[in-house]
C-alpha cells in the first residue's frame, strides 16, 4: 500500500472519529435542561493538550459501590491541573475518597467544578481566592481511594442548588462538555500550527526552485 493511500485512509479514520464525537456532543447537549434555560457550561480543559481519545464516559458506571457521576483523566503524577472557568475557590478539602480536592464555583455561582485525587495544591490556592480559567490550581495525583499506581484527575460538574452548598448539587455528565472543550483546543492547536508553518503558494514554490527542476515543481504545485 502506497504512503499516499495510507495517508488518505488515516485522514478518513480521523475525520470519522471527529464526526462521531461532534454528533455525540450535539445529541447530549440538546437536553431538556438546556431547553429550560440551563445550558451546559462553556469550560476549558482541566489539563493541557487534552485529546478526545483520552476521555471515557463513566458517569453512570459504578465505582466503589456508588454511581461515578464524574470522569477520570489519566495523566502522569505532577501534571498541572488548571481551573476550567473564571471563578472562586469555594472549598479546599481532604476526604477519604477524593483525597486532596478542590471545589471551584463559577463566577455566576451556577456551577461547581470538582477536582479530586490531587497530589498537592498550587501555592497560591486558598479558600475564597479568585481564579481565572487556565490558572494552575493543583497537580495530578492518586490521593484518596485512587490506585497508587494510576495517578488521575477525577473531575465532576454540579449545578448548584439555591443554598449554594459546595457539597451538594445536581450532577452533570462532564464527558460531552469536555469533548467539546478538547475539540476546540485541538482546533486551536491546528490553526496555530498552520499559522506557524504556512503552506507555500504554488507561484512561490516555482520561483524558489532552480530552473533545471521547474517541471518537478510544477507537478508538485498541481498535486
Amino acid at each position: 500500500m502506497s504512503s499516499r493511500i495510507r495517508n488518505l485512509l488515516s485522514s478518513v479514520v480521523t475525520f470519522s472519529k471527529g464526526l462521531i464525537a461532534t454528533l455525540y456532543i450535539c445529541v447530549v447537549l440538546s437536553s431538556p435542561s438546556e431547553a429550560a434555560g440551563n445550558p451546559p457550561p462553556e469550560i476549558g480543559a482541566p489539563v493541557d493538550s487534552l485529546k478526545t481519545t483520552e476521555l471515557h464516559d463513566s458517569f453512570n458506571e459504578t465505582h466503589h459501590g456508588h454511581r461515578h457521576e464524574a470522569i477520570d483523566i489519566m495523566r502522569p503524577r505532577g501534571t498541572p491541573v488548571r481551573a476550567v472557568a473564571d471563578g472562586v475557590i469555594r472549598k479546599v478539602f481532604i476526604s477519604r475518597q477524593g483525597g486532596l480536592t478542590i471545589y471551584e464555583f463559577d463566577r455566576e455561582g451556577v456551577y461547581c467544578f470538582y477536582y479530586a485525587h490531587l497530589d498537592h495544591y498550587a501555592d497560591q490556592i486558598y479558600e475564597g481566592g479568585p481564579v481565572a480559567r487556565g490558572d494552575v490550581i493543583g497537580y495530578v495525583g492518586s490521593t484518596g481511594d485512587a490506585s497508587p499506581d494510576a495517578p488521575q484527575l477525577h473531575f465532576a460538574i454540579f449545578r448548584l442548588r439555591p443554598d449554594k452548598s459546595w457539597w451538594k448539587g445536581e450532577a452533570i455528565d462532564p464527558y460531552p462538555i469536555l469533548l467539546r472543550a478538547a475539540s476546540k483546543e485541538s482546533a486551536r492547536g491546528e490553526e496555530k500550527d498552520r499559522s506557524a508553518n504556512p503552506k507555500p503558494e504554488p507561484a512561490s514554490l516555482v520561483r524558489s526552485c532552480p530552473r533545471s527542476f521547474l517541471p518537478l515543481a510544477l507537478l508538485a504545485s498541481s498535486g
